[in-house]
């Protein structure tokens, strides 16, 4: 069913190429080119709203467009965690990203940008175009700007976190658009907007959850809720106010599956996060949708490097593996760190389903998809569709505890929420009475990270924390100043936000000044 939304797209160019064939004959010397389609000619009847939308949907895939020799996009949100390294050494813009010594020429800095406009501006094409469609069903329509609005929400999202201030594109431009060349909206704004998009998509009549890898209603409500979890922490500081809305966003999702558990759980054991059976289910709230037709999964850079795990031998890159440092940091007994049960692999078969071998070190096993790849005495149908998680109910569970625990300390609910996370993991948690603020906030973030590892979100909680764990001490250091076991460098106050890529500021002389420190 992840075909849909991808599908409907392909029908635009379809549609082009049909009305072509048949007007070309006996049209020809008409001397306005019928075939030629523009947005005023294409946005007429329902059809063309919902490929619009999968236009949409289909450009959010370019995380996992490469960036250079033996490297993806995604991987700029990785590199300068600390809790991953490369074997391979091969791609200066990577390397720079370990080392923490990117700008504004770092081909992944460039990828992410163009990237998250790109989204923007199907998206705005999507909203100005379909409300005129007429006939077109008054709920169809709803759903579909929600939607669209949902993912113009996401890419601002990922853009003020990134950058801080950036333009605000609300509608479509042309050369000839008055602000082609914008200046940045302030931060503010641009949450303002994201807020804004949010509710909307909220109110637009979207199912709780959906297979098709479409927007839900609880991905809109697990979104606001991160969305709420970021302002209240740095830079914009929102506090107590924030936290509240964080944790009040998070609870509905929870209540819903309390109520509903067959549609929004946690999967009962680890292996089934990255089964591709389990796709847009239970746990997995919103996800990239992925197929080999179109796009396979865009993780192979977590492969070891030249050790044959999979089907294809011995390849891989080994660009993004873990560091001995975080792997050791999971505690005694956690089912994360136990091979090929958790979030790693330290042994494996032969060609993905020969004999089994050792690998050396621990490599990440979260995005590995075992039905494409090979497991023991199963050969893999090369076919690899496994989606890519972006927001997991084990998130939305780890928001509620750290949001409530912000406003009034940690109550039951709170402590549920993590106790859930432990359990599945095999640790004990502690009681309610045995905690205060401090201990339980501290739990909480250590769990977001051995939980949430690999899934382009750390670098976010170090961003709006301020703070880094501290693998040796299992602590919290500060931001500027901790150091990276991944390279020995020192993380910096301009690592705060991304440099705007040279290419824009090159385009766009009204973006500037640079930020901070690059």
């Amino acid at each position: 069913m992840k075909n849909n939304i991808y599908n409907k797209a392909g029908k635009v160019f379809l549609l082009i190429t049909l009305v072509s064939g048949f007007v070309g004959c006996s049209s020809f010397l008409d001397e306005e080119d019928p075939s030629n389609l523009t947005p005023d000619s294409f946005y007429t009847i329902p059809d063309h709203a919902e490929a619009a939308l999968a236009a949409v949907y289909a450009d959010t895939r370019f995380i996992g467009d490469g960036a250079g020799i033996f490297s993806s996009t995604w991987q700029l949100l990785e590199a300068p965690t600390g809790t991953s390294t490369t074997e391979t050494a091969q791609n200066s813009d990577l390397n720079n990203l370990y080392g923490l010594i990117y700008d504004g020429r770092t081909q992944h800095v460039i990828n992410w940008w163009n990237g998250l406009y790109r989204v923007i501006a199907q998206a705005n094409l999507v909203l100005d175009k379909v409300p005129a469609i007429n006939p077109m069903d008054e709920v169809q329509k709803t759903r579909v700007l929600g939607e669209a609005r949902f993912l113009r929400a996401w890419s601002y999202f990922y853009l003020v976190r990134l950058w801080g201030d950036v333009p605000l594109i609300v509608l479509p431009q042309t050369a000839s658009s008055e602000n082609f060349q914008p200046a940045p909206a302030s931060q503010e704004e641009v949450y303002a907007l994201i807020l804004e998009d949010l509710k909307a998509a909220e109110a637009a009549g979207l199912p709780w959850m959906t297979t098709s890898g479409r927007v839900s209603l609880a991905a809109t409500k697990s979104l606001l809720a991160k969305v709420y979890l970021t302002m209240a922490g740095f830079p914009l500081s929102k506090g107590a106010s924030h936290y509240q809305m964080a944790a009040d966003k998070s609870k509905e999702v929870i209540d819903y599956g309390q109520a509903n558990p067959l549609m929004i759980n946690l999967f009962p054991t680890y292996g089934a996060i990255h089964d591709e059976a389990n796709g847009n289910r239970l746990e997995h709230i919103f996800m990239l949708q992925y197929n080999v037709i179109v796009a396979g999964n865009p993780m192979n850079n977590m492969f070891p490097n030249f050790k044959p795990v999979t089907f294809a031998g011995p390849s891989g890159t080994g660009s993004t593996v873990p560091t001995q440092e975080f792997y050791n940091s999971y505690e005694s007994g956690d089912l994360r760190a136990v091979d090929q049960v958790g979030y790693f692999y330290t042994t494996y078969y032969t060609n993905g389903s020969g004999a089994p071998f050792d690998l050396g070190a621990p490599y990440i096993f979260k995005h590995f998809n075992q039905l494409a790849l090979g497991s023991k005495d199963k050969p893999g149908n090369r076919a690899n569709n496994l989606n890519v998680p972006l927001i997991r109910f084990a998130e939305v569970l780890l928001i509620y505890a750290e949001a409530q625990n912000e406003v009034r300390g940690p109550n039951a609910l709170a402590v549920e929420s993590l106790r859930r996370i432990r359990s599945r993991a095999g640790l004990p948690t502690p009681s309610l009475g045995e905690f205060n603020p401090n201990t339980f906030r501290e739990l909480v973030w250590k769990e977001r990270w051995h939980e949430l590892c690999y899934e382009q979100l750390t670098w976010f909680d170090m961003l709006r924390l301020r703070k880094v764990y501290n693998e040796s001490t299992n602590g919290f250091d500060e931001f500027v100043g901790h150091r990276n076991p991944s390279s020995n460098q020192t993380l910096q106050a301009r690592h705060y936000l991304m440099p705007y890529p040279l290419p824009e500021m090159q385009n766009n002389p009204n973006l500037m000044p640079q930020n901070p420190g690059y």
